[in-house]
């Protein structure tokens, strides 16, 4: 079953269940990816799905480290508890290990070994393990390995 079929379904479960963290959150989700289908002109495809979902997860990110800076409690834990409902839907995401194992196979793999090839080995791990591997941790794995 596609991610918004998923959405369509755990929205109405939400709503019937009067769960406003689930229900905002998957609403917007669905927006996102409706205002990409209309504005945009996309196809509805995973890869969109999965893209908005990534983008959605690396935003309430962000906005609980401004809002911890900020010292805003209370805004933190909304995005919090919205965050938690996203990692419902994403991927296993691979452990430092897992990665460490991944970048290893793929420097073996494409033949490199300096650092100005990181971006070639980070486009490709990214490609490989799409929606597995967060980004500032493969660049900070692909960074010990290639010094």
């Amino acid at each position: 079953m596609a991610l918004k079929e998923t959405w369509d379904a755990d929205l109405k479960k939400a709503m019937l269940a009067k769960n406003e963290v689930v229900r905002d959150t998957l609403r917007l989700l669905l927006s996102e990816i409706k205002k990409a289908n209309i504005q945009d002109g996309k196809e509805i495809t995973p890869e969109l799905e999965m893209e908005v979902l990534q983008r959605a997860v690396k935003q309430r990110q962000q906005s609980i480290a401004e809002y911890d800076k900020a010292g805003r409690a209370d805004l933190s834990s909304k995005e919090r508890a919205e965050l938690d409902v996203l990692f419902t839907y994403m991927p296993k995401q691979l452990t430092e290990d897992d990665v460490r194992l991944a970048v290893k196979s793929l420097m073996a793999e494409l033949g490199v070994s300096t650092k100005k090839d990181l971006g070639t080995l980070m486009k490709a791990l990214m490609a490989r393990h799409k929606g597995q591997v967060d980004g500032k941790l493969a660049n900070k794995v692909l960074g010990e390995l290639l010094s």
